[in-house]
């Protein structure tokens, strides 16, 4: 709902362009998830929801430059990319990678946002329509002959500008990544002083019941405790939760 939100809210007015960025959101993301599905049952012989999550992530992320500004062929191939390079760094580049093997990156943030986000970036460069160009940025400007994708460049005999345009996509690409490495760094030495960056190995043993006292992703509190946890008791707000008890094979008795 919120990627819905704020790619169709780009162009700050209700238009065209403003419904086809929502609908290029969707077709992208639905054709990455489609395509990382796809690669998971090729190689591994079952598909996942963590798989599906992380193809829907890689689809929103790698549209979001693009998503007012190219057509719907466009937004499938980009999504068919997203689907598969991200899949590919993370699944297999990833795994190799002694480097890669180090770094705490539990959410695989690396592949589903800058991996995807300089394809997105990239894409952008390649695909973009002067004519949705002219939508986006209004006719006050002359767009066709300043924001040319590469490959509309070709076929309209303004290479040179095509190639300007993804340059241009490439410095976006740089200054972003140099500003998140010095704005993530700075919040990172801030928030340690308050709390640590990192759980002790014995809490990391235990997991997300050591911090927060419940199980991650549990549903209205069921989550069951751990004998070990600092907490003794699990609690769903102010509903104090009923913990189950082994009776035997199969049984388990609520108190």
């Amino acid at each position: 709902m919120g990627w819905t939100g704020f790619n169709g809210g780009d162009p700050y007015v209700v238009s065209i362009d403003a419904s086809l960025a929502v609908l290029n959101t969707h077709v992208c993301t639905a054709t990455s998830l489609l395509t990382w599905l796809i690669l998971d049952i090729a190689v591994f012989g079952k598909a996942s929801i963590i798989g599906a999550v992380q193809g829907m992530i890689t689809g929103l992320v790698c549209i979001t430059p693009a998503a007012g500004v190219v057509q719907g062929w466009a937004a499938i191939i980009m999504g068919i990319f997203s689907g598969s390079i991200p899949w590919f760094t993370m699944m297999v580049v990833h795994k190799k990678s002694e480097l890669l093997q180090k770094v705490d990156d539990t959410m695989a943030v690396l592949h589903t946002h800058a991996i995807a986000g300089c394809l997105g970036g990239i894409m952008t460069g390649l695909f973009a329509s002067p004519k949705l160009n002219r939508l986006f940025y209004g006719y006050g400007v002359d767009v066709d002959s300043t924001y040319v994708g590469l490959f509309y460049g070709f076929h309209m005999g303004e290479v040179r500008k095509g190639f300007r345009q993804v340059g241009i996509q490439l410095l976006g690409i740089v200054f972003v990544l140099v500003f998140n490495v010095i704005a993530t760094s700075l919040i990172c030495l801030v928030v340690q002083l308050i709390v640590p960056l990192r759980m002790s190995d014995e809490d990391m043993e235990i997991g997300d019941e050591a911090a927060h006292g419940e199980e991650a992703y549990a549903i209205w509190g069921q989550g069951d405790k751990l004998e070990n946890s600092r907490y003794g008791s699990s609690v769903y707000g102010d509903l104090e939760v009923p913990m189950p008890k082994p009776r035997g094979a199969g049984q388990v008795e609520m108190t």
